[in-house]
């Protein structure tokens, strides 16, 4: 663990799209998100907010500025050590849950874990049943995919973001695209993740009711934060 007891740091980030002129996106970015520290992030459209999340989620590498996961500086690191930070720390949630339709539940939940290579197979397969009874959809472990509703994929796609007991979940408009119902399930797992389990959540969202639950919200504007 890093002295400060941040889990994620960042330091003074900028970035530019170049097509054909250049555009900067994120001007002078910094922030910080703590151990078991539930943060969203919001501003408008456009305001950068999704390429900031790309960058700290070590996707994208071609900006200036320091990112730091666990206490270890992500610039410059080689491709493959850049997935063994993504495999074992990061969780994603995005809008849409990216589940694969030819597989089981059980199996759309393992699937990362068995891919780190950490655990046997069966002791994944425990663990995702463990995470879809934390989300209470382990009596759906053994349906396809595709057979569930719109808010339960979003819930197996959170237990699939656990599985690898990452330090940090980030989402990206995870809430999205369900009405206000599941909505505030969503919500009720992040905050359960964020005080049982100590994991940070750093959460993109255009939703200001949900921003204004979580424990802290950084507003972008035209590339910067301004709260």
């Amino acid at each position: 663990m890093s002295g400060t007891g941040n889990i994620l740091e960042v330091v003074k980030v900028n970035k530019s799209f170049h097509d054909p002129v250049t555009v900067p996106v994120l001007k002078d970015v910094s922030l910080s998100v703590k151990r078991g520290e539930f943060v969203s992030i919001t501003g408008k459209s456009g305001c950068g907010k999704s390429t900031l999340l790309y960058i700290l989620s070590t996707m994208d590498t071609d900006y200036a500025g320091d990112v730091m996961i666990d206490g270890e500086a992500t610039q410059g690191l080689s491709g493959s050590r850049l997935a063994e930070i993504r495999s074992e720390k990061i969780g994603f949630v995005f809008q849409f849950h990216y589940l694969l339709p030819e597989f089981s539940v059980l199996k759309n939940v393992m699937l990362p874990g068995l891919k780190l290579g950490k655990y046997s197979a069966e002791e994944v397969e425990h663990r995702a049943m463990e995470r879809l009874k934390e989300l209470d959809m382990h009596e759906h472990a053994l349906k396809g995919a595709n057979q569930l509703s719109g808010g339960q994929k979003q819930r197996v796609a959170i237990a699939r973001s656990l599985i690898n007991d990452p330090l940090i979940l980030m989402g990206d408009e995870p809430t999205g695209n369900l009405d206000s119902k599941n909505t505030a399930i969503v919500f009720d797992i992040f905050k359960h993740i964020a005080s049982e389990h100590k994991q940070s959540l750093l959460v993109v969202t255009h939703d200001n009711d949900f921003a204004a639950r979580t424990d802290r919200t950084i507003v972008m504007d035209d590339g910067r934060v301004i709260s």
